[in-house]
């Protein structure tokens, strides 16, 4: 809306402002909205969240060092997607249909996360809303985002750039990529879809689970996911890098400089001791939309590596699970992985800044694969 004022009204009457029309500055100027914003309003949600008693009701058979938690107000995901939705609404190109099922899912993914959380706040009880009516509920909306790519995909003059939507590139090699283009109907390029964004979702939940403890690799994430969309909508970087050039990516620099920004605003309030959570609504819609990210900009295995905190985390909590109905046997002390290194004996802030570390090497290493090929 404010792009639109600035590039349609405003930059008629004071030439400077058409400035604005620089995706960099608009890319800022996201994260400085989305950051305001939380810090504006963190405290009076905080205060209306403790008033209505939205608090946390933490699992009895966790660490027990966890039970002091209880009753931290949680739902707060709600202040960091209105964040994040008011920035990119300022700041995004919105005639971009990207922009849109970005939006999309960060309202259907949060609105499941919203309806979990308040099931586990009315009959205090923390499994929350029934498993399979999660997952059903997660599943359409990851198949209504992957059919949607798929949708413009097609929509395409140009039949290299409607292949290069779809194709499931592989980082390091120049052009070694697997042809998701030549199943018919999309079937594989949807199929691929819903589990990168589904299992995104669920992989950020799994690891909100200490104080601060997804914020960080969520932003670094974002941002590089971010680097990606920037790069793969400019022609001359597209060109130097050897990845698909799609004019119309580069706006989803916007939306993810608008995570970055809603998150770190939030991290102030969330570090440890958090003073509030983000909750499911939170966490699914978060994971579900760089989940969305990574396809749009056909970086899925990029993601993979930069997210590797988020894999490990997921991973942990299907090996223990498959282990102990196989073997009656657990592999780890306790899952997901944190928890494990918190029955170690490490104390809930060092396994949350040691995993930031992690976090940071591996987006540090899924960036480099943008020059080596």
């Amino acid at each position: 809306m404010l792009y639109w004022l600035f590039e349609n009204v405003l930059s008629q009457i004071y030439s400077p402002f058409s400035a604005v029309s620089s995706l960099t500055l608009r890319a800022l100027l996201a994260v400085m909205t989305a950051l305001g914003f939380c810090l504006l309003f963190g405290s009076r949600t905080i205060d209306y969240l403790r008033s209505v008693k939205y608090g946390q009701a933490i699992r009895d058979d966790g660490p027990k060092s966890h039970l002091a938690k209880t009753g931290t107000p949680t739902m707060g995901g709600v202040l960091i997607l209105s964040a994040i939705g008011v920035a990119t609404l300022f700041w995004a190109d919105l005639p971009n249909r990207y922009v849109w099922i970005l939006l999309f899912v960060m309202g259907f993914f949060g609105g499941v996360g919203w309806a979990d959380d308040w099931l586990k706040i009315k009959h205090k009880d923390p499994k929350g809303l029934v498993a399979r009516k999660k997952y059903f509920w997660l599943s359409v909306g990851a198949l209504v985002a992957g059919g949607s790519m798929y949708f413009i995909a097609t929509q395409q003059a140009d039949v290299a750039t409607t292949r290069a939507m779809q194709d499931l590139l592989i980082p390091v090699f120049k052009d070694f990529y697997i042809p998701f283009s030549a199943v018919p109907f999309g079937l594989a390029f949807i199929i691929f879809t819903y589990f990168v964004i589904n299992g995104s979702s669920n992989a950020v939940n799994l690891t909100d689970g200490l104080d601060g403890l997804a914020i960080l690799p969520v932003v670094l994430v974002a941002s590089g996911l971010g680097a990606f969309a920037y790069v793969s909508g400019d022609v001359r970087f597209a060109e130097y890098l050897h990845v698909p050039y799609i004019a119309y990516y580069s706006e989803v620099t916007v939306v993810g400089d608008s995570i970055v920004g809603a998150v770190v605003g939030f991290l102030w309030f969330n570090a440890h001791p958090a003073q509030v959570f983000m909750g499911d609504v939170g966490a699914l819609a978060l994971g579900g939309m760089l989940g969305t990210m990574a396809v749009m900009t056909r970086q899925e295995i990029a993601f993979a590596i930069m997210g590797g905190l988020f894999v490990a985390e997921a991973v942990s909590v299907m090996l223990q699970v498959g282990s102990y109905k196989l073997r009656k046997k657990r592999i780890f002390l306790m899952a997901p992985l944190h928890h494990h290194f918190e029955e170690l004996g490490w104390k809930e802030t060092q396994v949350v800044t040691r995993f930031w570390i992690i976090a940071i090497i591996l987006v540090v290493l899924a960036l480099m694969t943008l020059k080596l090929r």
